[in-house]
């Protein structure tokens, strides 16, 4: 099998990732209140210099982004809710994932919800080579990008975290 299948369903969270979306949720919340606290109301008599209007455009600019990324966690928390647990021996969220690489090397990557700079080993389930995982069985062979091009990876067993 090659390639990535399409998910037919969300992909389960575990109660770790979801408690970790939840807290940078509630922080996100409270900087975009803060940040929006800042900017001028529509009507504000006052134009301001350029400088002014620069620091503003940045506060919304900001603000936008804050709001994006609650609008992603909502979602995903929102998704999560309905997903399926994925059989044993199927990649999802959660497995523990022996590939062999293109250049022969072999390496055990766990698939998960959030990128944690400690975990060198860890693919999150949105990365190229995550999302190109999930859905396959022992044995198959996947194709993902990279910043070199496409590449491929075998995967020789799927185990628990």
């Amino acid at each position: 099998m090659t390639g990535s299948p399409e998910p037919t369903s969300p992909e389960p969270i575990s109660p770790e990732a979801r408690q970790a979306l939840d807290q940078e949720l509630d922080r996100l919340r409270i900087e975009r209140e803060a940040v929006a606290a800042t900017l001028k109301g529509a009507g504000s008599d006052t134009a301001g210099d350029l400088a002014d209007q620069a620091d503003e455009l940045q506060r919304v600019t900001e603000v936008a982004r804050l709001e994006s990324r609650i609008a992603g966690i909502t979602s995903r928390l929102s998704e999560a809710a309905t997903a399926p647990a994925a059989p044993p021996d199927v990649v999802g969220v959660g497995s523990s994932v022996t590939l062999r690489f293109a250049d022969g090397t072999q390496e055990t990557v766990q698939i998960g919800e959030l990128a944690n700079e400690s975990e060198e080993t860890l693919a999150t389930f949105d990365s190229p080579l995550g999302h190109a995982l999930l859905g396959h069985r022992t044995g198959d062979s996947v194709t993902y990008d990279t910043p070199a091009g496409p590449t491929t990876a075998v995967v020789l067993g799927i185990g628990a975290p």
